[in-house]
């Protein structure tokens, strides 16, 4: 069959790439479908050729999946969130779990690697405790608002459609955040829409009002409001914070960052308190934590205490071993395992989380554990003693060559790797493979309706 940009094709979606496109076979050909499900029987067209593949979009769904179901948000579909609403939250775990032991086997070139069943959330709405929301003075319009001329297209307040940076849809309700988080994103559109300062224009770099991030604490049901503005303006800025703290009792702390990088980040340049606390306090099992506006904290607050429990257990600590974590951020896997090992160290090349790390200690009394600021790669040339136990939690693009040849070096007898991208971690233990075999891997769910997933491997020494 003539495969080309622009052509419509019937055809049956037999499966699921990692990344959660389906995947349907033409003659040995694979196309990728967009917002499929295997079972799928559907019409698509094509929008991009590759020598290899090509990437299309359903035109038409013919037959659906048993394991499709219908999305609850509006947005779905459009949205670049949570794109699996429209596929059973079973049978989203079984795909993820596939898509762990495939990464090992054709990444890492690992065989028969123990993978277990995914754990699932606790909850697959309401779960996020961070939500980012991005202004922009162009509103994407969903079909049925097309030629709707009562709808403002200069305005929007929500998340980004896929392929996009500079139009927005303008989202009043997301079911991913907690009920009240939405509540207080309306109050803020509403304010917004009043106001004589206009939106930001992402083709444009101008305007005022760039993003409202918006924080929760679980364990003690309070929020953190940050208003992200191009420039400092209090007057306008003042009685929004105000008016939050008014209507929502529980709102703990309304902060305002100030950028006028083009960059499009919610992070702030400069930060400016408004009301209530600078920080949000949450609460891991028994520890507490300060949670600033720009700190690094696990977004699904229920999950992380499943996946440092998972990353206890596979530490296999009785009291008496030597810990070393590498990349440990503002200190929450060290609290968790203080109680059960002899001693911590912890690196991290980020000085304002390592500072946090030892204000976290120190609120929660833990007095074992010593954090080390800088590069791994420098840093860890002065760890003269061999850990019992290394901890690796990396970003998404797992370590550096360089990383990998001091964790051979270091020698540890039991490897415990944290990972949202289980590629990079299939890569890096498969360049470990003659000094350790990965014992097991536990994939964790923290993500619902989307395909990341975290894992948590064990590795030995050999």
């Amino acid at each position: 069959m003539n495969i080309k940009k622009g052509r419509e094709i019937e055809l049956e979606v037999t499966d699921l790439a990692f990344g959660g496109k389906g995947i349907a076979k033409i003659d040995g050909f694979t196309l990728f479908v967009e917002q499929a499900v295997p079972g799928d029987r559907v019409i698509v067209r094509i929008f991009k050729k590759k020598k290899n593949y090509a990437e299309s979009r359903i035109v038409s769904l013919l037959s659906p999946s048993m394991d499709r179901i219908k999305a609850p948000c509006a947005f779905s579909g459009f949205c670049g969130g949570c794109k699996w609403q429209f596929f059973k939250y079973e049978k989203q775990l079984e795909y993820k779990q596939r898509h762990v032991k495939e990464s090992f086997e054709h990444i890492g070139g690992l065989e028969d690697v123990t993978v277990h069943p995914t754990r699932a959330s606790d909850r697959i709405f309401e779960y996020r405790n961070k939500m980012e929301f991005s202004c922009s003075d162009r509103r994407w319009l969903l079909p049925d608002e097309l030629g709707d001329e009562r709808i403002d297209i200069g305005f929007a307040l929500g998340l980004h459609v896929p392929g996009t940076f500079h139009k927005v849809l303008d989202i009043d309700k997301c079911l991913i955040h907690p009920e009240t988080g939405n509540e207080i994103l309306n109050t803020v559109r509403q304010y917004m829409k009043n106001s004589t300062r206009p939106l930001y224009g992402l083709r444009s770099h101008e305007g005022f009002w760039r993003f409202l991030m918006i924080r929760h604490s679980v364990a003690y049901d309070q929020w953190l409001v940050n208003i992200v503005t191009s420039s400092k303006d209090l007057a306008e800025v003042q009685p929004l914070a105000d008016e939050l703290c008014e209507k929502f009792p529980n709102i703990a702390s309304v902060v305002n960052n100030v950028t006028a990088s083009i960059a499009s980040v919610a992070t702030g340049e400069y930060e400016v308190h408004l009301a209530g606390e600078r920080c949000l306090k949450e609460k891991l099992g028994p520890y507490e934590f300060e949670v600033s506006a720009n700190s690094f904290f696990q977004t699904n607050t229920r999950g992380a205490v499943v996946l440092y429990d998972m990353v206890k257990e596979y530490a296999q600590l009785t009291g008496k071993e030597d810990v070393l974590d590498l990349y440990s951020g503002t200190g929450t896997i060290p609290i968790w395992l203080s109680d059960s090992a002899n001693e911590i160290t912890g690196i991290e090349i980020v000085e304002s989380a390592v500072n946090d790390a030892r204000e976290n200690c120190r609120k929660n009394g833990v007095s074992n554990c010593r954090f080390m600021v800088g590069d791994i790669r420098e840093v860890g040339s002065k760890i003269s003693k061999t850990p019992d136990v290394l901890i690796i939690d990396p970003p998404r693009t797992g370590m550096h060559k360089d990383v990998v040849k001091q964790v051979l070096d270091l020698n540890p007898k039991r490897i415990v790797y944290v990972s949202c991208n289980p590629a990079t971690l299939a890569r890096d233990a498969g360049m470990m493979k003659d000094a350790y075999r990965v014992a097991e891997i536990q994939p964790v769910d923290m993500f619902p309706h989307t395909y990341h997933i975290e894992v948590v491997a064990r590795l030995e020494a050999l």
